[in-house]
């Protein structure tokens, strides 16, 4: 079976995946994000990232025309002349910080977000620069934390934020709290069905991430290429996955254009190929 190129829509993670986990540099995936944007295919930005910080990035890698998935799927933010809302799930951040503040009252739980500290910190955290970190801590639906208690405790943690609508899940760096119902994957689906209905077609999809916050995204498209990672174990994703994966041998942008090559490069035509 063949799908061409103008059936296709592209997830991809950002840290790690895109762009270089250190760096941030994009430099190994360029020809296929120039190739990519000649063929007029979505690439979608699919991050913990926020909003703002993913507004920069775009302009820069060439996918401002684009919408794009910030915070693990708390948020679909559209360009503006799509006329198209913003879609927010999951727990406005307010109303999400307030119950952190109340678990870390009833616990005692060692545990810092963004909002706990300042853009210098964040600065610090992360290795941006003061005014990235700035805009990082510009969140709508989710609060990245560094964990500082036990193995024991974070499970009851987590137990915890399940009790009040909340999860937990692993970044490349933080942990990221946010609504239950909230996840790459789901933002996926959403905005595929959203292309689907707009074009009236079709979409095969395709996406690239590197770390557990990924699996999600992966596990929700018809191809996916899973990154080397940062982590010390190796990733999987559910067992009924009903798609193709791949495991790339590189790490980060050079790891993404192996993932690409790997499933479309399967003809002179720029046609993914079952293998």
């Amino acid at each position: 079976m063949r799908k061409s190129l103008a059936d296709l829509l592209i997830f991809t993670d950002l840290d790690g995946s895109l762009l270089d986990h250190h760096s941030y540099r994009w430099d190994a995936a360029k020809p296929w994000l120039d190739r990519l944007a000649q063929a007029k295919v979505p690439v979608i930005v699919t991050t913990s990232k926020t909003a703002a910080e993913v507004l920069q990035l775009q302009q820069q890698l060439g996918l401002g025309a684009l919408p794009f998935i910030a915070e693990n799927g708390a948020q679909i933010v559209f360009p503006a002349d799509w006329q198209q809302d913003t879609q927010l799930f999951g727990a406005e951040y307010p109303s999400l910080l307030a119950e952190l503040a109340e678990l870390r009252r009833q616990t005692g739980f060692a545990f810092s977000g963004f909002a706990d500290v300042d853009d210098a910190t964040v600065a610090e955290w992360t290795g941006l620069r003061l005014s990235e970190a700035h805009l990082a801590r510009q969140r709508a639906g989710s609060e990245p934390i560094r964990w500082s208690g036990s193995d024991q405790q974070l499970e009851t943690f987590q137990t915890l934020l399940a009790l009040r609508n909340l999860t937990l899940t692993r970044g490349g760096r933080f942990y990221h709290v946010m609504g239950r119902e909230v996840s790459k994957g789901n933002a996926a689906r959403w905005l595929t069905k959203y292309y689907q209905w707009q074009r009236c077609q079709p979409f095969t999809t395709l996406s690239l991430g590197d770390g557990p916050n990924d699996i999600s995204l992966l596990h929700a498209t018809d191809y996916a290429v899973l990154i080397r990672g940062q982590q010390t174990g190796p990733l999987a994703l559910p067992g009924d996955f009903p798609g193709q994966l791949y495991r790339t041998r590189q790490p980060g942008p050079a790891g993404w254009r192996e993932g690409l090559d790997h499933f479309l490069m399967g003809s002179e035509d720029g046609r993914i190929e079952h293998e």
